[in-house]
């Protein structure tokens, strides 16, 4: 029983460093990542703020976004440019799909729930730290922040 286990343990722990990460290829155009998605019906992600005003409640969506960053580490989130003082911070559905790290800089449509959230100053630095940003950089985040989220069932790089 004990080896049935720690067998178990040990299939579980492969499974996830397999999952964790990004996936192979490059993001070229018409690659989809997760449900997939099409780019019919897609609001411009400029759009985002007015949709959601300050409503906490999530809004089902399809965006049309430039990609400004992607975790280094595994493709598990993104940085979507809103315009040109705002952003959107994106992470994956149940973490079930990462994107490649080269879909920097592409423009994508995403599937998925927009919301409103604050970031706490701990989840911040993680991210900064994954981002691999300087020490100095990460110390200097100190306040919570206001900020769009979304969380995407499926996304298509479209230019």
């Amino acid at each position: 029983m004990k080896y049935k286990a720690m067998l178990c343990l040990l299939l579980m722990m492969a499974g996830l460093a397999a999952v964790a990460q990004p996936p192979k290829g490059k993001a070229t155009l018409n690659t989809t990542y997760g449900a997939g998605t099409t780019a019919a019906g897609a609001v411009d992600a400029a759009k985002l703020p007015s949709l959601l005003k300050n409503d906490t409640g999530k809004v089902a969506v399809k965006v049309k976004a430039q990609v400004l960053d992607v975790c280094p580490k595994k493709g598990c989130w993104m940085q979507l440019k809103i315009n040109d003082s705002t952003t959107a911070f994106v992470k994956m559905k149940d973490y079930a799909f990462f994107v490649p790290l080269d879909i920097k800089g592409k423009t994508i449509v995403l599937d998925g729930e927009a919301f409103q959230h604050i970031t706490s100053v701990e989840e911040l630095q993680h991210y900064a730290k994954d981002a691999r940003k300087p020490q100095e950089v990460i110390d200097a985040i100190t306040t919570p922040k206001r900020e769009i989220r979304y969380t995407a069932s499926g996304i298509r790089v479209v230019e």
